[in-house]
């Protein structure tokens, strides 16, 4: 086969041919140069950003007969048979298909053998994150203390794999995700240099499609240029890559800020129609509505623009929207691009956040300002409070008694409806112990660490929670704020579940607000001590009582703080 694709035709041959990479480069030429290079280093970060030419070019740079120099020569015989793989002392292993023992005691037996061809025996391991953990403890020794004619280079895009004992031998390089300007310009003048004639936009579209990788923009660029005709347009690389226009996203945006959610939705079902990529679309809108914002801050970081041109339509766009709005569509996008992960219907999730996106433009439209929902809002957290104290009022006894009021339901802007369960709470303090709250105060802090990991929005909410009082069916949980009870009964499903594999029972959470916890703890100790026998009881006898009901009620619970 005679053709190669670019990425291999134009892998780089010398340090200053690695893109984006310059304060790696730098440091290994000065060691290089100084005779002060390590005997073990490790190359960690993402794919296609020049870990492996990195090496290669470390590796022929040390051996090349006009060493010590910043750069190989690529004409010496060294030099030349390192690039071509003839010579046997630099050997490249892949860890993904050599990742057992004996592969590594090879190695092991074979470094104390000096090099035939170079002064220096390289050894490069790539992927070696897959090696098993006796293959690494079988590569600790000698990773150690090599002989001096051995030099190994492990590449690796998941370092938190390696164990710290061979992260700690290694001198630490790592590689960072490519700048969209770094790979245009080196796109631009490799296309110069093959003579293909490719629009700056194209450029700017596989960048940004190639997520900080050198290789990957080089193989879309290779499509791109097979799908042309006599020119790459962007036309030929949205076709490529499934992306989306500037000016599709633009009119999109357009639509969604007048409210049209009809047209708004119609043109998703056209580009969902058209084959595009659910998936770059969402990753497209954000990075277009991100720009917007951007320029729409600071003008002058023109230059700075992912996905954007700056053009006309864009400026006015940048003028029309609201900051706050558009933050808000890039938060409803991003849950949305959650949300696609594990579903097989993207389109639905897309259709949902659009009309979300859609109707807070309506709730927050010019007729209203941010400053007046501010106030609105402020004073529907007075009133609701207002609310809650005509609530905890007792009926009037007697003859003036009046029949009980109508019971008035929160209106539709409040923010919080939370009913408390009186009756269970009171049921769970006549049923607690000491060794049940205790029980949960044992694993409470293993079981918050497990709920970070498993549902990080029932974690927060439960912050600010603290454990009450438990019997062997419930659990009484204190909040600071009334919102938290709400949002801790919509996790129940995660919390619940969770807490009986932590404590061994099934435990019903009760979630009450602080202040209302403390009220109605002090009317059960209130109610415990009228209720005790009459017969005389020491001062001391009847403190202990009272002491006894409140720890059963939870007033000597230790703070708990995740």
């Amino acid at each position: 086969m005679s053709y190669q694709a670019l990425y291999r035709v134009w892998r780089p041959s010398l340090f200053e041919d690695v893109v984006g990479q310059t304060h790696i480069t730098r440091t290994l030429q000065n060691a290089i140069v100084q005779q002060k290079f390590s005997h073990a280093y490790l190359f960690s970060g993402p794919r296609g950003t020049g870990k492996t030419s990195a090496a290669k070019i470390f590796a022929k740079t040390v051996n090349c007969e006009q060493s010590p120099t910043k750069e190989p020569c690529n004409t010496c015989d060294a030099c030349l048979g390192i690039g071509d793989g003839s010579i046997s002392d630099v050997i490249e292993i892949d860890a993904a298909s050599n990742n057992g023992v004996e592969q590594i005691r090879d190695i092991r037996e074979k470094v104390k053998y000096a090099p035939t061809s170079v002064p220096y025996k390289v050894y490069i391991i790539d992927e070696v994150h897959m090696l098993s953990m006796g293959a690494f403890n079988a590569l600790l020794k000698t990773l150690e203390e090599p002989p001096s004619h051995v030099i190994f280079i492990l590449a690796t895009t998941e370092p938190h794999k390696i164990p710290l004992t061979i992260i700690s031998r290694c001198q630490r390089f790592d590689f960072k995700r490519i700048s969209q300007q770094a790979m245009v310009d080196r796109m631009g003048s490799i296309a110069e240099e093959e003579g293909i004639a490719v629009d700056k936009e194209a450029l700017d579209i596989v960048a940004l499609s190639a997520e900080g990788g050198m290789r990957d923009a080089l193989s879309l660029l290779d499509q791109a240029i097979s799908y042309s005709e006599d020119r790459v347009t962007s036309d030929d690389v949205l076709a490529v890559t499934g992306s989306i226009s500037q000016e599709q996203l633009a009119s999109l945006l357009k639509y969604l800020n007048e409210g049209a959610v009809k047209e708004a939705l119609e043109t998703v079902d056209d580009l969902i129609q058209e084959g595009k990529d659910p998936g770059r679309f969402v990753f497209d809108f954000i990075y277009y509505l991100r720009d917007v914002l951007m320029y729409q801050s600071a003008p002058a970081l023109e230059q700075h623009l992912e996905r954007a041109v700056v053009d006309e339509r864009f400026r006015e766009l940048s003028v029309e929207l609201d900051a706050a709005w558009i933050q808000e569509s890039i938060r409803a996008l991003n849950q949305c691009q959650q949300e696609m992960k594990w579903t097989t219907s993207p389109k639905v999730f897309i259709e949902i956040a659009l009309l979300r996106i859609a109707d807070q433009k309506k709730t927050a439209s010019p007729e209203v300002g941010t400053e007046e929902v501010e106030r609105l809002s402020k004073k529907i957290d007075v009133l609701e409070k207002k609310l809650a104290k005509l609530e905890e009022q007792p009926p009037a006894s007697g003859a003036n008694q009046q029949p009980a009021p109508a019971k008035r339901t929160p209106s539709k802007g409040a923010k919080n409806n939370y009913q408390i369960p009186h009756e269970r709470i009171h049921r769970t303090l006549q049923e607690a112990s000491k060794e049940a709250i205790s029980g949960v105060q044992r694993v409470w802090a293993d079981f918050m660490e497990a709920l970070k990991q498993r549902n990080a929005p029932a974690h927060a909410t439960l912050l600010n929670s603290k454990p009450r009082a438990a019997s062997e069916s419930a659990l009484v949980l204190a909040f600071r704020y009334d919102i938290h009870c709400s949002l801790a009964l919509d996790h129940k499903g995660t919390i619940e579940p969770l807490l009986e594999e932590f404590s061994g029972k099934a435990l019903t959470v009760l979630p009450i607000p602080e202040p209302k916890w403390q009220k109605l703890r002090e009317e059960y100790v209130q109610k415990q001590k009228e209720a005790a026998p009459e017969e005389e009881k020491s001062e001391e006898e009847e403190e202990d009582f009272i002491s006894e009901a409140k720890k059963l009620a939870g007033d000597d619970i230790i703070e708990i703080h995740d």
